[in-house]
């Protein structure tokens, strides 16, 4: 499965571009969201300090159709609300792609966390830029599970390397040792950490954030 991290720019005509930009330092953080079948209902988090402006705001808003206020103090509120415009809902809807939970939302930006297959991935994409959601690819990758990574063997040594200070500094354990312990040959030992450690700086590259961002979605995923 391939997994991604998008930023999103929100329409100008949906009520949270324009709240969250009127109020840029306050914080919306979706704890809960489903979509119905012409609206949407959600659980939001509101951090900063014009709190109170902010939820009178929501109120006052046509594209808000029900608030009511779960928790309040002066710097947060949790509220749930239903919306006429859940753009954001409708795109994991119609893609089949849950969005994964939280969702942070600051200045018009949101920031969302996607795992699936390439090609659910890809009809997000195309459900993003039908609702007229500009998005910016943060991060990419193939998302394999830990156990794909290494073998059972790689696993052990490497855990016994661990434990007994092969990779501390300075070493507690040296390579001899750490052979004699695991009862296998020094070499077979250095082989077998190599490759372990060749597949784990591997992936810790492809982990980095060096995706280009003007690349569209599909074509990244056709790639990776």
């Amino acid at each position: 499965m391939a997994q991604a991290t998008l930023t999103l720019t929100m329409p100008e005509e949906v009520w949270i571009q324009q709240i969250s930009t009127d109020y840029p330092e306050s914080t919306f953080r979706v704890l809960a969201a489903v979509p119905g079948s012409e609206t949407g209902f959600a659980l939001v988090r509101i951090a900063g300090s014009a709190v109170p402006e902010v939820v009178e705001a929501m109120d006052d808003h046509p594209q808000l159709t029900e608030l009511s206020l779960a928790q309040w103090s002066d710097n947060e509120a949790t509220v749930h609300f239903e919306t006429t415009a859940p753009l954001l809902m409708f795109s994991s809807r119609e893609s089949g792609m849950p969005i994964e939970l939280p969702v942070e939302i600051r200045d018009g930006e949101a920031t969302i966390e996607v795992t699936g297959s390439r090609e659910r991935l890809a009809e997000l994409a195309e459900q993003l830029e039908h609702f007229g959601l500009q998005y910016r690819i943060e991060h990419v990758r193939e998302r394999l599970h830990e156990s794909q990574l290494l073998s059972e063997r790689q696993l052990e040594v490497i855990a016994a390397a661990v434990e007994e200070g092969y990779y501390d500094t300075p070493r507690r354990s040296s390579l001899t040792e750490l052979a004699d312990h695991l009862g296998i040959a020094k070499s077979t030992c250095s082989e077998t950490l190599h490759r372990a450690e060749e597949a784990i700086v591997k992936r810790f590259v492809e982990d980095l954030p060096n995706i280009d961002n003007d690349e569209p979605l599909e074509e990244q995923l056709a790639s990776t």
